[in-house]
């Protein structure tokens, strides 16, 4: 699976970005996907992930209630909304796939990682 994210620029604080994951290769369908995020100086943390079929999510604490994770199995695509940003949104934004309808927010799950895109929200 090849994993390609886009989106991510300069947002001010209170500004709306959308982050997204095109997936190439395998069945994309059949795979949990998940958003991680690094900031600098900081270790990579999960932000949110999406079962297979799309029925199910899961968010970090952190962007409950303003980050929406959602999927296109027919695009091979899935998309990270992210609303209401916050200087400490600031990060290198990843998407992952784990070769499982479910997974967990651990990254030792996800088999395929996106190269990154980076998301500046200025205050």
């Amino acid at each position: 699976v090849q994993l390609q994210a886009s989106g991510g620029g300069l947002v001010q604080a209170g500004g709306s970005l959308r982050l997204s994951c095109a997936a190439s290769g395998r069945t994309f369908s059949s795979y949990h996907m998940g958003w991680f995020r690094q900031a600098p100086g900081k270790e990579r943390e999960f932000v949110g992930s999406i079962t297979s079929r799309g029925s199910r999510t899961y968010y970090a604490d952190s962007v409950k209630g303003r980050f929406t994770i959602s999927r296109d199995n027919a695009k091979n695509t899935a998309y990270l909304q992210m609303t209401n940003l916050k200087p400490e949104d600031t990060a290198v934004y990843y998407c992952a796939v784990a070769e499982r309808p479910w997974a967990t927010g651990a990254e030792n799950e996800y088999g395929y990682w996106g190269q990154g895109t980076l998301v500046t929200v200025s205050s």
